[in-house]
C-alpha cells in the first residue's frame, strides 16, 4: 500500500500482519488520537441544534458510533487540508467553504460537520488495516549484514493496458517487458533478486528491512554519515502480494496468535540467508524506488498530497474519490495487543495493492517505530460511512 509517484502503494496493509507483513513489538502504543473516556468531552460548549432531517438512505453524522468523543476539530482540519483532492463539484464547494472558515473551536468545528454533512453507510463489512512510513538504516556499499539492493526502476520495465496480459487485468496499467514486440509479465521477487545486471543500488538495506519497505512501499533511510534520503515508490512488478505469515503458521515456525510483524520481521533476521531469502520469495511482488530528500515531513499519498498522521486512509479508487470524508468503525481487533476500536474521520489519500473493494481502508499512522508498532496491530472488522454534502 499502497505508493505511486511518492504513494504508499503497499502490495498489504502492515495491519495485515496475521497473513501479510508487518513492523511491530509487543508494547502496546496509545494510539494517535485515541480519545480518553475519563477526560474531558471532545464538544466544547452546548451541543449545536440538531440539522433538518436526512434525506432517505443518509442519516445524522452526529448518531455515528463515536462521534461525541471525536476530536471534531483535529478531523474537519485535516480534511480542509486535503479537500481539494476531490472532484465531485458538491464536495468541492463544501471544501472552499470550509477552508474559508479559519480557525475554529471545538465546538465550531462539530456544528460545521453536524449541519454541513450527511452520513452514507456503505453497506456490508470489511477490513481495517494500519500502515506507516518506515525508517531504516542503510549503507552506501554492501557488506554481510546490509546485503540487500534498493533497486532504483529498471530500464525495460514499461506499462500496458492489463488485458494485453490477462483478462482479470483489463483496465488497469500493469507492469510489463517487451520481448520480441510483445508485452510479456515482468519477473517475480526471486528472479528479480537474482539478476546482477542493471542499474547501479540507490543504497544497501538489510534484507528484511527491504522487505517490510516494499510492502509499504516508501521510507526513509539513515547511512553510516547521518545523512538521510526518502526512498520513494518508484514502480513494481505488476505481480500480485503474497502474505508471507500465512506459510509460516502452517509450517510451524510460527503460532496463529504470533504472527504480528515484529515476530515476523525477527525470524527473517534470525535467519538471514537462503532460508529468509526462500520465505521471501513466497511474496512475488517487487517494488522499485527513487530517491527523494527528506524534509521531516510526511509522504504523499496516490492524491499527491501529505498525509495526516491518523486521519488518512488508503482505499479502493474504483469504489471512492480521493478527497472525501469517511468516517470508520474499526471494532473486535485480533491482533496481541490491539486497541479495541478505531472511531473517527478520516480523508481518503491514498490506495494499495490490496486495497480492494467497497468497506476496505488502510490507515495511515504516521512515521517512524512508534507508527509502526501501532500499525501493525490494527487488523479490525470496519464499517464505513462516506460523509456527503447536505443537501
Amino acid at each position: 500500500m499502497p505508493f505511486r509517484s511518492g504513494v504508499f502503494f503497499r502490495a498489504a496493509a502492515i495491519g495485515l500482519a496475521l497473513f501479510a507483513s508487518a513492523c511491530a513489538t509487543t508494547a502496546p502504543v496509545p494510539p494517535i488520537e485515541r480519545p480518553d473516556p475519563s477526560g474531558p468531552p471532545a464538544v466544547v460548549g452546548p451541543e449545536p441544534t440538531p440539522g433538518p432531517a436526512p434525506s432517505a438512505g443518509l442519516q445524522p453524522v452526529d448518531s455515528l458510533p463515536g462521534f461525541s468523543t471525536e476530536d471534531h476539530r483535529a478531523v474537519l482540519n485535516a480534511w480542509r487540508a486535503t479537500c481539494r483532492a476531490a472532484r465531485a463539484e458538491a464536495v468541492r464547494r463544501l471544501c472552499e467553504e470550509a477552508r474559508a472558515l479559519g480557525d475554529v473551536s471545538q465546538s465550531e468545528a462539530r456544528a460545521f460537520l453536524v449541519e454541513r454533512f450527511r452520513a452514507e453507510r456503505i453497506e456490508g463489512e470489511g477490513l481495517l488495516t494500519g500502515y506507516f512510513a518506515p525508517e531504516y538504516p542503510a549503507r552506501r556499499a554492501p557488506d554481510a549484514e546490509f546485503s540487500a539492493p534498493v533497486r532504483p526502476r529498471p530500464s525495460d520495465l514499461t506499462l500496458v493496458d492489463g488485458a494485453l496480459l490477462s483478462p482479470d487485468q483489463a483496465g488497469r496499467r500493469v507492469a510489463a517487458r517487451i520481448v520480441d514486440g510483445r508485452p510479456v509479465p515482468y519477473p517475480v521477487r526471486a528472479e528479480i533478486e537474482a539478476a546482477a545486471e542493471g542499474a547501479p543500488p540507490l543504497a544497501w538495506m538489510r534484507p528484511e528491512d527491504l522487505f517490510f519497505m516494499q510492502i509499504q512501499g516508501s521510507g526513509y533511510l539513515t547511512f553510516e554519515d547521518g545523512r538521510r534520503l526518502r526512498a520513494a515508490y518508484a514502480a513494481d512488478n505488476g505481480r500480485p502480494f503474497v502474505g508471507i505469515a500465512r506459510p509460516m503458521i502452517e509450517r510451524g515456525i510460527l503460532n496463529r496468535d504470533e504472527a504480528s510483524g515484529d515476530r515476523i520481521r525477527s525470524w527473517l533476521a534470525a535467519n538471514r540467508g537462503p532460508a529468509a531469502d526462500a520465505l521471501m520469495d513466497e511474496n512475488p511482488r517487487y517494488v522499485f524506488f527513487k530517491p527523494e530528500a527528506d524534509d521531516g515531513a510526511h509522504p504523499a499519498g496516490a492524491a499527491g498530497l501529505a498525509l495526516p498522521a491518523g486521519r488518512a486512509v488508503a482505499v479502493d479508487p474504483t469504489r471512492h474519490a480521493y478527497g472525501e470524508l469517511f468516517w470508520i468503525d474499526g471494532t473486535a481487533g485480533n491482533l496481541d495487543g490491539a486497541f479495541p476500536t478505531y472511531r473517527r474521520g478520516v480523508v481518503a489519500l491514498d490506495t494499495g495493492g490490496a486495497i480492494r473493494g467497497p468497506v476496505r481502508a488502510d490507515l495511515y499512522i504516521g512515521r517512524g517505530d512508534v507508527a509502526g508498532r501501532e500499525a501493525g496491530r490494527i487488523r479490525h472488522r470496519l464499517t464505513m460511512w462516506r460523509l456527503v454534502p447536505a443537501a
